[in-house]
């Protein structure tokens, strides 16, 4: 046998630990019961705010990612805004330069390889998301234009640009310069000018 085991003696077999077997069970009292049932209400209670802070948390985090994913789009789709805006002067002149070619070297293969060339950057600029805003008869709209002055039509109205707008990613990268109607309109039919 084992020294360190140790034996029940005679008569313990049977015996329990008092309260068990003897019928003799503890009773909870209602005072105890009502303090159990507040202590898991407060338990429950504070396990649905730990749940709706974690809920929370998780939308706020999911909200971020989301905000920083669509600013480092932004950031990426207007990098270049600077250089673009640099280059459309290049843009303006090569435009003024080719309605200013004559006749006598209109056909040429020289002016035709200009042409190329500019068409060709144009869609390099397209294809980075520059578009050309359309001002020439609309409504005047401080957001894309820039008034330079007033002119002789309908009131509100572009008349006149003076320098295109282009648009970046929908973005306005450089307004329309523009002249705008003053309210005149030109002569009627029988020699008569109306004013509005």
């Amino acid at each position: 046998m084992d020294d360190n085991r140790i034996m029940p003696e005679a008569g313990d077999e049977e015996s329990e630990p008092s309260g068990i077997a003897s019928g003799n069970e503890k009773s909870v009292d209602s005072e105890d019961a009502a303090s159990l049932k507040k202590a898991l209400a407060d338990e429950e209670e504070k396990a649905e705010k730990y749940l709706a802070n974690w809920q929370r948390a998780q939308a706020d985090f999911i909200n971020y990612k989301r905000r920083t994913e669509q600013e480092r789009g932004d950031i990426v789709k207007l990098a270049n805004a600077g250089l673009i805006l640099n280059l459309l002067s290049v843009v303006d002149d090569m435009e003024r330069a080719l309605d200013h070619v004559s006749g006598n070297v209109a056909g040429s293969k020289w002016i035709d390889g200009i042409i190329l060339i500019y068409r060709k950057f144009m869609a390099i600029l397209e294809a980075n998301g520059v578009s050309e805003m359309k001002a020439l008869g609309g409504e005047f709209d401080p957001s894309f234009h820039e008034a330079a002055g007033h002119l002789e039509g309908e009131e509100g109205k572009v008349v006149a640009v003076l320098q295109k707008g282009y648009m970046l990613n929908d973005k306005v990268l450089r307004p329309a310069k523009v002249m705008v109607g003053d309210g005149w309109v030109a002569a009627s039919g029988d020699g008569d000018v109306e004013e509005k």
